[in-house]
């Protein structure tokens, strides 16, 4: 749970960051980029339905491990977007905050010593893994929990400058 937290909180931080700068990234496009850094964790849907009961239901063959790609990514964003009226901005920080994930994730350490092959279909390659973090460390936690919260006082700081100098 602590890994899944962490994703959110830093798409949080990354997103609102950039939402300085795009007017209009609000916070509530911010929110729905937050839901795209879950979308890669959707694999583990595996655990509750099989791939194979899956296949039988929509007749195609379907793997669990796509959906932790930028493919599965850019597909599940492009579905779930359908269900906003600026289906481009949604799809597009729905996609950020998945790639997100994906980043954060291309950082952990895996026992082969690369990273898994998150760049599908784009290629197979998986890269040599820098091997910084174990999913299970509370301290990237942490160190997203300080990064989200500096974030979130620079913004109140941002918006409480802004209106105390539109207030003179």
């Amino acid at each position: 749970m602590a890994e899944l937290l962490t994703h959110v909180l830093v798409a949080y931080a990354v997103l609102t960051i950039a939402g300085w700068r795009v007017d209009w990234l609000t916070p509530r496009w911010v929110a729905l980029g937050t839901v795209g850094a879950l979308l890669p964790d959707l694999n583990q849907l595996g655990r509750l339905l099989s791939g194979p009961a899956i296949e039988r239901m929509l007749g195609v063959p379907f793997a669990y491990g796509a959906l932790h790609t930028v493919g599965g990514i850019v597909l599940l964003a492009a579905l779930v977007a359908l269900f906003f009226a600026q289906r481009r901005r949604a799809f597009a920080v729905l996609v950020a905050g998945g790639l997100s994930h994906l980043l954060l994730d291309a950082l952990k350490i895996h026992a082969d010593g690369r990273a898994g092959t998150w760049l599908y279909p784009l290629t197979w390659w998986r890269h040599p893994a820098p091997d910084l973090y174990v999913s299970a460390d509370s301290r990237v936690l942490a160190a997203a929990l300080v990064g989200a919260t500096a974030v979130l006082v620079a913004g109140r700081y941002r918006t409480a400058r802004r209106e105390g100098s539109h207030a003179d």
